[in-house]
């Protein structure tokens, strides 16, 4: 009976706004009512409800429904009531193959029982117009298991083009639609609001090719639901509104700029061989599809991007990352991006209040970070400051009510040193000042590092909390990173939200607007943070900066570039990152910089939608990151950028070029750091960039051009080795026991940056290559010794005079290096690859190709003579 009801009160709701007409279910009726499985089209998000609501009655089916869209207050309780059986969004990396399968079984079971059910083939509202199913598999499995089941076709006409559709290139906002839709029923007095028509067809087919491929099953569904397919139809909302119901045009999708030229020949081999073994098809190209050409549905794309992330280290988003062989190709180059719209978010009115414009404190650098931020939020303390999709829009006051309250929390914490794994984001830079003013020193966790690097990190500092959110360590587990041996260690801030005290809200909102001497008189430590870098040796070391140490690298920024009152930025940059937690967090929150953050810098569509939205004027990110957004979006998304700064990498003259395609009116400033640097090195300048350079010191550091051995300066345009020294340079690395960064020079002590620069008659500084073997793989920096280690004591020789027998380097490509075994010996790549897996290091660190040569170059020292080995490698790369 309750069922009934609420059937009763949908109808009713809906009868507000569609006119639906049905068509056939009676004949279907009139053969039975047991076991039809009835597979919809998915034009809209409402075509469920609506389509249940008819079939109810007579049918009483079970239903699927994406997880994601039933998680909301009361649609939980229907989903038990109904027995909706819920399906992972199969797009999403988290999806995993074994839900999905069970979800699949499930299926079955029920229709072998006799029951009724709905499965939308497609797996996903439509893109387009037109339904494309590609090459999913869910109703290919279930016919095969039951041929002589009923199937009923269902075809939707007349929701394409609604709210609830993607006709607007975007995922609809469901709680936004419904708000707008009661105010729309009662601008319209009630009973008087234009109806869009809803034509359903309901169709059993006898001759639907069951016992055929997936490819042939899902191509006759798809000329089914695409016959005559009607276009976009707008109908109106409002009687008061202008014109009638119209045909309107395609919303047109940014173009995806795909550059395969690039993709290096042992990146081509490793795949193509995989793909072959995974599809069993021998012949494709960069063009050819992954589902219709290949026969890959959703579950094989799962187990690509498992392997991809294995195999090669990079982070994957979701399955439409991955549509033709060219952008497996990408993704395993480190180039996979995202160009499925995403739901944004209104932005609330308050972002776009101009605020005083950003200010730098002339005594910045002699200031702690938690001092800056408390002076920038007395300016102005109510205007909004900080923004993300999850938190909303927050002022210096919110933030200070979130700090106080978080603080207490955190001071009960035995321990100095307290880990912080988080994205950019709102949460990141509460925690971290919280952190602060509790008198504990924040180490940034990087959960990209792989086991034994992340556990080392961790042991060697003596971290036994790590504050985190439960959402985020879900999302990055399931894309392959293991947690296992640190989640004893987390404490989850959201656990912390939920479980406050009124007493304690109460408190934090009270002093938040009274008095700010508690944070105001907080014993902040010296130190601003630690963070962690790949060192020489198997493990990464430990770096400790001090407020001085980044406050003097954010006054340096000063001449680099200008910030007004209409300005804000948009940090994507990880903060266990130096370059994004300087410039993306501390520089905003301590010069009063408006910044709004994305959690995935990957994710290159919604970077472009969020930049669009938010209005954002400087955008700060790795080359990778900053092409995978020019890459998918729309000029007019990137119409607000006036400047783009970038560093951690090269930036390619390819990527020059399409920044200046798509952002031609933003400067875009390269720039170079180390994290013992605090970040930044040198930069270009705004009002003075010169692409393919990373242009001058930065004022505050000293710095020489020296010859490898440290014995004379070089001349001007003569390659040489950096040695810099300043206030923004680190003091050593902690519980290390390797050798010093530092070197003696003219009777002054340097730090050794490891890198070969050219400087010119302008002193601007050009980039030629690391004297210390590192490789830059997606914005880390592997070592390459560690690598090394890893592998070395499997390939010993017995005869001591022959020397070494593998090592590890850097292919000489300037663009897209990798990582390459040189050896005397019969050395298999995977075999090696396993090692580096075993030893818990990340598929970042795995060998792309294995080089094989008569004779190891020595020194006389008899140590490999590296040099000489690149010369090699640069032969036979000819």
């Amino acid at each position: 009976m309750i069922n009934f009801l609420l059937i009763l009160f949908a109808k009713f709701l809906l009868w507000f706004r569609y006119r639906v007409k049905v068509s056939g279910i009676k004949k279907i009726y009139k053969k039975g009512k047991k076991g039809i499985l009835f597979l919809p089209n998915h034009p809209a998000l409402i075509d469920p409800i609506i389509l249940y609501s008819q079939l109810s009655r007579r049918f009483k089916p079970r239903a699927l429904a994406d997880e994601d869209q039933i998680n909301r207050f009361f649609i939980r309780y229907l989903v038990k009531r109904f027995r909706i059986i819920t399906i992972p969004d199969m797009t999403k990396i988290g999806a995993s193959s074994q839900n999905i399968r069970k979800m699949i079984t499930e299926c079955i079971e029920s229709l072998r029982n006799g029951e009724n059910l709905i499965l939308y083939p497609a797996g996903r509202t439509m893109r387009g117009y037109l339904e494309d199913i590609s090459g999913n598999s869910a109703v290919e499995r279930i016919v095969r298991e039951l041929p002589d089941m009923r199937v009923v076709l269902v075809r939707t006409r007349g929701l394409w083009g609604s709210r609830f559709s993607r006709a607007s290139g975007h995922e609809p906002n469901v709680s936004k639609i419904l708000w707008q839709g009661l105010w729309f029923i009662l601008k319209n007095g009630l009973f008087f609001t234009p109806r869009r028509h809803v034509n359903i067809e309901l169709f059993e087919p006898d001759d639907m090719p069951r016992t055929a491929d997936r490819f042939v099953i899902n191509r006759y569904l798809e000329d089914f639901y695409n016959y005559k397919a009607p276009g976009n139809i707008y109908v109106p909302y409002t009687i008061w509104e202008k014109g009638k119901v119209r045909q309107v045009a395609e919303i047109e999708r940014p173009c995806i700029k795909r550059d395969y030229s690039h993709v290096s020949h042992a990146v081509r081999k490793i795949v193509t061989s995989y793909l072959k073994e995974l599809t069993g098809c021998e012949n494709f190209n960069d063009e050819t599809s992954l589902a219709h050409d290949l026969s890959m549905d959703s579950l094989s794309k799962m187990e690509l991007i498992v392997w991809l992330q294995s195999e090669f280290g990079f982070l994957l988003n979701d399955t439409d990352s991955l549509q033709t062989v060219g952008d497996v190709m990408l993704a395993a180059s480190g180039e996979a991006v995202s160009s499925a719209p995403k739901k944004i978010a209104d932005i609330p009115a308050k972002w776009f209040e101009k605020n005083r414009a950003p200010e730098y404190p002339l005594n910045l650098t002699e200031m702690k970070i938690t001092d800056a931020f408390l002076s920038q939020a007395q300016r102005y303390p109510d205007s909004a400051i900080i923004a993300d999709q999850i938190s909303g829009v927050k002022t210096y006051r919110d933030l200070i009510t979130n700090i106080i309250i978080l603080k207490q929390k955190i001071e009960n914490f035995p321990k100095t040193y307290i880990g912080i794994m988080l994205p950019a984001s709102v949460a990141a830079n509460i925690v971290y000042l919280a952190v602060l003013f509790a008198g504990k020193t924040p180490v940034m966790v990087n959960w990209t590092l792989g086991r034994q690097n992340l556990l080392h990190c961790l042991n060697s500092v003596g971290i036994d909390q790590i504050l985190t959110v439960g959402k985020f360590t879900s999302r990055i587990k399931s894309q392959g990173v293991d947690l296992k041996v640190i989640e004893n260690r987390f404490i989850y801030i959201d656990l912390i939200a939920t479980g406050l005290s009124l007493f304690a809200k109460l408190r934090g909102w009270f002093f938040a607007r009274f008095s700010w001497n508690e944070l105001r008189k907080a014993k902040v430590p010296g130190s601003a943070v630690i963070l962690n870098t790949s060192g020489s040796e198997s493990v990464p070391k430990t770096v400790v900066l001090t407020h001085k140490n980044i406050l003097t690298n954010v006054y340096d920024l000063r001449i680099c570039l200008t910030m007004g009152i209409n300005d804000s930025v948009l940090g994507i940059l990880p903060p266990f990152h130096s370059f994004g937690l300087t410039t993306s967090m501390i520089l905003p929150l301590c010069l009063g910089l408006r910044s709004v953050y994305y959690p995935n810098p990957t994710d290159g569509s919604a970077l472009g939608q969020m930049i669009d939205a938010y209005k954002a004027t400087i955008l700060i990110g790795t080359p990778t990151f900053l092409h995978g957004i020019v890459r998918v979006s729309d000029s007019r998304q990137l119409v607000s950028l006036k400047l783009v700064v970038t560093g951690a990498e090269k930036c390619t003259y390819r990527i020059y070029e399409d920044l200046k395609e798509r952002c031609p009116k933003a400067v875009i400033i390269e720039g170079y750091g180390v994290t013992e640097c605090s970040p930044v090195i040198s930069a270009n300048r705004e009002d003075d960039a010169h692409p393919g350079t990373i242009g001058r010191v930065l004022p505050s550091l000293e710095y020489v051009i020296v010859d490898p051995d440290i014995n004379r300066r070089v001349k001007t345009g003569e390659k040489g080795l950096l040695l810099v020294r300043g206030p923004s340079v680190f003091g050593g690395y902690l519980n290390s026991k390797s050798l010093t960064p530092f070197v003696k020079f003219e009777n002054k002590k340097w730090y050794n940056t490891g890198d070969m620069v050219i400087e010119d008659q302008q002193k601007i500084l050009t980039f030629s290559g690391r004297l210390k073997r590192f490789i830059k793989l997606g914005g880390e920096m592997i070592s390459l010794p560690a690598i090394e280690s890893v592998i070395e004591p499997h390939y010993r020789s017995d005869d001591h005079n022959e020397g070494p027998l593998i090592a590890v380097a850097a292919s000489p490509e300037e663009d897209h290096q990798e990582i390459v075994l040189v050896t005397t010996a019969d050395v298999k790549r995977d075999s090696v690859n396993r090692l580096i897996s075993e030893a818990g290091m990340s598929g970042l660190h795995n060998i792309r190709r294995v080089v094989l040569i008569d004779r190891m170059p020595l020194l006389g020292t008899g140590k490999i003579d590296y040099l000489t080995l690149s010369e090699i490698l640069k032969k036979k790369n000819r």
